[in-house]
């Protein structure tokens, strides 16, 4: 349900979600500038309003962000999902190609989807999926995204192995890690 509220003195329109399932408060800012609250089925619109105006300043503080922020990328919508998909099918088969030649992996099917919150995953049988988002990557972080879901045919955790194995082709993995969180 969409509602609206002031907060600091400006209007800001937000979808109200009840959840069954949900055990806690969410907020989500997108760079669209639709602000999304999830909410567990007992809680009120009252406290809800509550919630939001507790985080007004974090709120502002990513709206601005995404404001300013050039590296926001496009929407993912449906018609360039379809217009750009092989092109990221392509990209991603080359650099898998290039990186297992470090450590000689055997996947079984490359997907490519129109996620809006994963860059790319790996299933335990051995599916690796992506983004088609990725091509608009700058390239040494759409190689780091690349490089993480082929090392987890290694290692399926995140562990120490699993690094370990991820610092073999990107040893700044760290860093390109922070720089794609900002996105």
């Amino acid at each position: 349900m969409e509602k609206e509220i002031i907060l600091d003195g400006k209007k800001i329109i937000y979808t109200l979600r009840k959840n069954r399932r949900s055990k806690c408060m969410r907020l989500s800012v997108s760079a669209d500038a639709s602000v999304k609250m999830s909410v567990p089925m007992r809680v009120s619109g009252q406290m809800a309003d509550a919630f939001l105006r507790a985080k007004a300043a974090w709120v502002f503080s990513r709206l601005e962000n995404f404001k300013n922020n050039s590296s926001v990328l496009p929407l993912a919508t449906r018609e360039d999902y379809l217009k750009y998909k092989e092109l990221a099918r392509e990209i991603v088969a080359k650099k898998l190609q290039h990186f297992n030649a470090e450590y000689g992996y055997q996947w079984k099917k490359i997907s490519i989807r129109n996620t809006k919150t994963r860059w790319g995953s790996c299933s335990s049988s051995g599916n690796l999926n992506f983004s088609y988002r990725i091509i608009y990557l700058p390239e040494h972080l759409c190689d780091y995204i690349i490089v993480h879901e082929l090392c987890h045919l290694g290692q399926f955790n995140h562990s120490a192995k699993f690094w370990d194995l991820v610092t073999r082709t990107v040893p700044d993995y760290k860093k390109r890690r922070r720089e794609i969180k900002k996105i």
